[in-house]
């Protein structure tokens, strides 16, 4: 009974952190039109690492192991620095709705780390479901390469990997130290960096600056750098790296219809049908897990 209640409680976390993080490429998408790539990457993690530091100050948390360190950095270099930076220069050559359909292949990417890093074991029924679901993410970016970016679409690959990286990382220490102390950590740990980083990006001038982008900028460093990771990470801990990562593949649906709803994007019937089908393979996915 108690890993049945385990199992549930950590897949209602994670579908949380999958609701939470389905606004983040939509807002990254708004940001980068006021902030440059490297500036937005930087800001979103030191607002981020500031608002960490203060939860881990007052709720006086112990440091972690120095045998941790190397995790950490592996955490902070894959959703600290590496998907922020890499997904929002991928948002300088393709729309947020086409970019939201390479999430489907996080799945894939996460498993595929928790099989190296954390040494799960999924069927073989569970590798051909989760394959099955990137085929089509991949099949998805073909038929819409000539009206996308290759460069975009690139840049989103290479995001996917390091995100994965840090997933499964972040939820391997998650199980010792706890989601959200995990991420605020990571956060914490690259604050040195991430400072410099602003300081030397920093807008030549506010005043053109937006609303909307302020508003992107505030919801990926409050919710998509911290408080999604809180969720997201207790889910894979309590669930099963590999399992609860196939939730990534409903991201998807609520970033579509963010992007529709939100940026007045369009949304062929096509994203619909790749997703649709990605999708379904959760349901076969878990099953194998």
């Amino acid at each position: 009974m108690n890993d049945v209640k385990a199992s549930i409680d950590g897949w209602g976390s994670g579908l949380l952190g999958v609701i939470i993080f389905s606004g983040s490429l939509p807002a990254t998408r708004v940001a980068v039109a006021g902030f440059s790539p490297l500036f937005l990457t930087s800001a979103r993690a030191i607002i981020a690492a500031l608002l960490g530091a203060a939860l881990l100050l007052l709720l006086r948390q112990a440091r972690p192991d120095r045998g941790d360190l190397v995790s950490l950095v592996i955490v902070a270099f894959g959703v600290v620095i590496g998907f922020p930076l890499l997904t929002a220069l991928a948002l300088q050559h393709i729309t947020s709705a086409h970019s939201i359909v390479f999430i489907g292949l996080l799945p894939l990417s996460t498993a595929i780390f928790a099989v190296l890093r954390a040494g799960e074991r999924p069927k073989p029924p569970f590798w051909v479901f989760s394959s099955l679901g990137s085929a089509t993410v991949a099949a998805f970016a073909l038929f819409n390469g000539g009206s996308a970016s290759p460069t975009g679409d690139l840049l989103m690959v290479a995001s996917i990997i390091v995100c994965g990286l840090g997933y499964a990382e972040g939820a391997i220490l998650s199980r010792r130290l706890g989601g959200w102390q995990v991420i605020s950590w990571a956060l914490v740990l690259a604050a040195p960096v991430v400072l410099l980083l602003t300081i030397m990006t920093l807008p030549v001038s506010w005043q053109d600056i937006g609303a909307p982008a302020w508003l992107g900028l505030s919801y990926v460093s409050v919710f998509s750098m911290l408080v999604g990771f809180v969720f997201w990470y207790r889910g894979l801990a309590l669930g099963g790296i590999a399992s609860v990562g196939q939730l990534q593949l409903l991201q998807p649906f609520f970033g579509l219809g963010l992007a529709g709803l939100l940026l007045h994007e369009q949304v062929p019937w096509t994203m619909i049908a790749a997703t649709g089908l990605v999708v379904a393979c959760v349901v076969f996915a878990r099953r194998f897990a």
